[in-house]
């Protein structure tokens, strides 16, 4: 029986980054991931954004989190000697001319944005009414998650299997599954936890994304471009294009539905031909009040969440899971706006 202080279920951002902070705190952590490739983290671009939706408002905490997750990424990558963390100008192409006063009308006067002096990628970009300069980064994903994986191999904590939920075993002081005995299991699992009888309580908002890989000849840029599309430079010389939104949906698979609405928002965007080299799909996990779902269960102690980061997923991971990891070693009071307890009717004082 291997004897730890917690099992972390699911190796996207937030296990990632949740694992990463109880190890530094000196805690014996064994993470449980299957490795799917079409996993929410595993398909996302890692965009750091510091403005939230259509109406340009800041993102919520931004100030606080943004540096400290570039303190974070930049040192996770010097420790496994990977590039993880770029910050990068978006290029934000306005779609209309009621799109552009709104945005200069919401952002005056912000530290992150800013009106250039004159167009970029001209004769590449269909952009009548300009764009704006928003000041971001990118969370290289397709490096950080493997190169962790590595790590937490390496120090033979890491479960490479599919969690089943009928093999845990929950005692009154911690839980046991299979061979591994914890204080506590913390699930970091994505849309699985929708599926937990631990968590029937917690209103998720699945939703279903799908991006393109294209190629676009004569593009070359470091910048995030967005006009209705989001198009995030890869090293490989391609481009992540997406993403799109569905609620409603069959399965996880990729579909030719939204391939085309993709392409017809590239043909928007683009002034340039383009080749299709990949598409890729996935169900990305939110909670119905876009705030980060954290805490241990009120009923059972030993059995704790981390999920719901949303689409902000790497701007908010690093500093939610270094507050949890306070909370978890009683150095601190959990935050009452992402507190696990709000979806259990109980009062928080």
């Amino acid at each position: 029986m291997k004897r730890v202080d917690y099992l972390i279920v699911g190796q996207g951002i937030a296990g990632t980054m949740l694992s990463w902070f109880l190890l530094r705190a000196g805690k014996r952590v064994i993470m449980m991931d299957d490795g799917k490739a079409n996993s929410a983290s595993r398909v996302a671009a890692g965009i750091i954004n510091p403005v939230s939706g259509r109406r340009f408002e800041p993102a919520w905490m931004y100030d606080t989190i943004y540096p400290f997750a570039r303190a974070t990424y930049e040192e996770m990558g010097k420790l496994l000697q990977v590039d993880v963390f770029r910050e990068r100008e978006l290029w934000s192409v306005f779609p209309t001319q009621q799109m552009r006063d709104a945005f200069i009308s919401k952002t005056n006067g912000n530290a992150y944005t800013e009106m250039p002096a004159q167009l970029r990628y001209e004769g590449l970009l269909d952009q009548p009414f300009g764009a704006a300069i928003v000041r971001g980064a990118t969370v290289n994903l397709r490096a950080l998650l493997p190169a962790w994986r590595s790590y937490l191999e390496a120090r033979e904590a890491l479960v490479s299997s599919h969690f089943q939920q009928d093999r845990l075993e929950v005692k009154g002081t911690g839980v046991v599954y299979e061979d591994i005995q914890a204080d506590k299991i913390i699930f970091c699992d994505g849309m699985a936890t929708a599926a937990s009888p631990f968590f029937k309580e917690v209103k998720f908002l699945p939703n279903k994304g799908e991006v393109l890989l294209v190629r676009i000849p004569g593009l070359d840029t470091a910048d995030i471009i967005k006009k209705g599309i989001t198009l995030v430079p890869q090293e490989d010389g391609l481009f992540w294009a997406g993403s799109s939104f569905v609620w409603d949906y069959e399965n996880e698979a990729p579909t030719l539905q939204q391939r085309e609405i993709l392409e017809r928002n590239l043909g928007q965007l683009l002034k340039a031909p383009y080749e299709i080299q990949g598409q890729l799909a996935s169900v990305r996990p939110s909670g119905n009040d876009r705030r980060p779902i954290v805490g241990l269960h009120p009923q059972y102690p030993a059995i704790g969440l981390f999920n719901g980061l949303g689409t902000k997923g790497c701007s908010l991971a690093p500093f939610m899971a270094a507050h949890f990891a306070e909370v978890l070693s009683g150095n601190a009071l959990l935050m009452r706006e992402i507190s696990l307890e709000r979806y259990f009717n109980i009062s928080r004082g």
